[in-house]
């Protein structure tokens, strides 16, 4: 079940001061802005908590129990948020401006706000001497809000113009201008696709972990499909179809030059070995030490970014920390000395979320034709179990027969999930969520189609026709 949408607050609010050519830019770079802002796991669990206790209070059978439980979950998410996210803070000042700002004088501020200019009580309210009007600056950020209360305080900008000046002390907080450690922990706490900038240019899209607990970034991981790109575009030959289980590389400087590889000459290359089809060893001054027989060296707009290898060993203190085996295959190694920016996302979302890079599944995996036939079969079970009462023990031996190795049976999953959930079968929609979560695994190219069935399953009516 979705909400109607809010004519009145977009025709009213937003639709009115949206041609004003300063604060349009603005509106154009906050989206900027917001494309790279990271967030963080307690986000993702704020969102979750709301959205299910959401879910709860439109169902008509929801019991008094289950909202208090939803509600009390809600809470202790709340409590403990820990420290706000660049997107949590990104999301105050479009709340303080774009949808609650005043603009002028503290004295005399007029309305712009589209929160504001479509609420008829609360835009005369608001204006009363008992609201608090504050002058808008990079503290605000401080302030939280509630959207189902009236605002206690408002923030006053003397122009549009500020408001740029504003954003743009902000983003001179963020990841994507400071790079560093601290930046790459806070994508590594994300738990999601973010982008590494190399100081080479060499950008890298995946998840990140923790590689080591140095005090400056020595290493660098992704976990599952990987891209590398530079200047936005995706390498040729390094989506993630081929970078299906990650990426790792070293960053820093050679031991003893203070000198980028990157801006290392062919001469200079040479000198340390660097050839092609030639073997040999780069130690940083971290103590990582890769070693390895040269296959190629990848030059954009003149710097080197990436040199591969084969028959390659990459370690730290005498092996007692691997990162790669000769076994393991090619090794593509990152160049650069440290990472100078991280944002949200891939930095080349067409290729990195392409059909065409999808993974495929290992060939022991592959579907059988009996196979597709008995999915048909229980298709069509599924379909008498939605147009009939419900029935646990129909329900589970249908679900018995669904593998979650045959990735295939992701749709019928999402179908006997949606079923359960509608029918306050909690616990079975859980176990039909649990082989889907090994599906993601198996195949993480099905992972938005599931979260997105997942979505609907829980938010539209259940459909018996």
């Amino acid at each position: 079940m979705y909400p109607a949408p809010d004519i009145i607050h977009e025709s009213s609010g937003h639709a009115p001061i949206i041609g004003e050519p300063d604060y349009a830019v603005y509106l154009q770079y906050f989206g900027e802005i917001g494309t790279k802002a990271l967030s963080s796991r307690k986000d993702f669990e704020l969102y979750e908590a709301i959205r299910h206790l959401s879910i709860l209070k439109e169902h008509a059978g929801t019991t008094e129990a289950e909202l208090a439980e939803a509600e009390n979950k809600l809470k202790t998410v709340q409590d403990n948020m820990g420290e706000p996210s660049e997107m949590a803070l990104l999301s105050r000042l479009h709340w303080w401006t774009v949808e609650y700002g005043l603009i002028g004088s503290l004295d005399d501020p007029k309305i712009y706000g589209a929160g504001l200019l479509s609420s008829i009580g609360e835009s005369a309210s608001c204006m009363q001497k008992s609201v608090p009007k504050l002058p808008y600056d990079l503290n605000t950020v401080a302030y939280t809000y509630d959207i189902t209360k009236p605002q206690p305080q408002l923030f006053v900008t003397p122009d549009f113009e500020h408001l740029m000046d504003v954003l743009n002390q902000f983003a001179d907080t963020m990841a994507f201008r400071l790079g560093g450690k601290q930046s790459l922990e806070k994508a590594i706490d994300c738990q999601a696709v973010c982008t590494a900038v190399y100081s080479s240019g060499l950008q890298v899209s995946g998840i990140f972990k923790a590689a080591n607990n140095d005090q400056s970034i020595s290493y660098i991981q992704t976990t599952g499909p990987t891209a590398l790109a530079f200047s936005g575009e995706q390498l040729e030959g390094h989506g993630i179809s081929y970078h299906r289980e990650g990426f790792g590389s070293p960053v820093g400087y050679l031991t003893g030059n203070n000198k980028d590889l990157a801006d290392f000459s062919d001469e200079e290359l040479s000198a340390y070995g660097i050839s092609q089809g030639k073997r040999c060893s780069l130690r940083y001054s971290s103590g990582i030490v890769v070693e390895g027989v040269v296959l190629e060296v990848v030059r954009q707009a003149g710097k080197v970014v990436l040199i591969s290898f084969e028959d390659c060993e990459v370690y730290r203190n005498d092996r007692k920390e691997i990162y790669f085996k000769p076994e393991w295959g090619t090794y593509d190694m990152a160049v650069g000395t440290e990472i100078i920016s991280v944002f949200a996302g891939a930095v080349d979302k067409d290729a990195y979320e392409s059909i065409g890079e999808e993974i495929a599944e290992p060939s022991t995996l592959l579907y059988t034709q009996n196979e597709d036939s008995k999915l048909l079969s229980l298709h069509a079970l599924i379909g008498t179990l939605r147009s009939g009462t419900f029935d646990t023990e129909h329900w589970t031996n249908i679900f018995d027969q669904l593998s979650a190795e045959i990735t295939d049976n992701w749709l019928a999953l999402i179908e006997l999930y949606e079923i359960a959930w509608a029918n306050h079968a909690y616990d079975l929609a859980e176990s039909a969520q649990g082989k889907l979560k090994t599906i993601i695994t198996i195949r993480p190219s099905l992972k938005k189609l599931i979260d997105d069935g997942l979505r609907v399953a829980k938010e539209e009516p259940l459909n018996n026709h």
